[in-house]
């Protein structure tokens, strides 16, 4: 793909001027030359063109904002007083895999006073005796050539502030699993308590509820045995008048019948 229409597929609707980042890895550059780019893009703060055939920075628009320049593995090997001119604010440019040979091309780079990072690795000026010494005793306002400083210290990057940032995240992680502080440990026992003793509380109450009804049922039935038995008493005493009734009117019966 072309870098004018990777530069319209990574805009994504938006206007060059709301741009901070744009990454054109790998694109075609036609001619080695920049196309697509210009001076709308005044918010680009990063800028990353790998292996797209660049040979010149000719055309790289005015960019005061940019602050890392990303150009490894393209065929560059001189022009770059134009850095100073175009990116006067940048902090790290990265060069390596470019056909950059001697310091009198790096020496363009003193200009940029805002530089701290300079990545040349993998070009033939690695291979000049005393290379590391040299760059900087060139460039004194640098800190870190091909991510080690003058001590041979590695150059911190964004991943091991991720890595920092995740660290606290952890530390955060296990206090929460280490519980609470010790007040609130006998806060929560002591709900723990009230709860408990709210639960005991409450089967006890369920148990005489319990009992209570079990008595009342069987003081039902007791009740309903009594009805029943007074029910069969009054019957029998129904039955009983009544023959004697029956008797009286037969004795009678027997007498008028003696009268005759």
């Amino acid at each position: 793909m072309e870098m004018k229409k990777r530069i319209n597929l990574e805009l994504r609707n938006r206007a060059p001027e709301e741009v901070t980042e744009l990454v054109l890895d790998n694109c075609l550059c036609v001619n080695g030359e920049i196309e697509g780019l210009n001076d709308t893009f005044k918010e680009l703060e990063f800028l990353s063109m790998a292996n797209v055939e660049l040979s010149s920075l000719a055309r790289l628009p005015s960019l005061n904002k940019l602050r890392k320049l990303e150009l490894s593995d393209n065929i560059i090997s001189g022009g770059l007083e134009i850095l100073a001119e175009k990116c006067p604010n940048l902090t790290y440019l990265n060069l390596s895999g470019n056909k950059i040979k001697d310091l009198s091309t790096v020496e363009a780079l003193q200009n940029l006073k805002n530089l701290k990072s300079l990545d040349l690795f993998n070009c033939e000026i690695t291979n000049l005796e005393d290379y590391r010494e040299s760059i900087f005793e060139l460039l004194q306002q640098i800190t870190y050539l091909d991510g080690f400083d003058q001590e041979d210290n590695e150059a911190p990057d964004s991943e091991e502030e991720d890595d920092e940032d995740g660290d606290e995240d952890e530390e955060e992680e296990e206090e929460d699993e280490a519980g609470p502080p010790e007040g609130c440990e006998e806060e929560e026992e002591e709900e723990e308590d009230e709860d408990e003793a709210g639960s005991e509380l409450g089967e006890g109450e369920e148990e005489v509820g319990l009992s209570y009804l079990m008595k009342e049922e069987i003081q039902d039935e007791e009740d309903d045995d009594d009805y029943v038995e007074e029910g069969e008493e009054e019957e029998e005493e129904e039955e009983e008048s009544l023959r004697g009734e029956k008797r009286k009117r037969d004795a009678e019966d027997d007498g008028e019948e003696e009268d005759d």
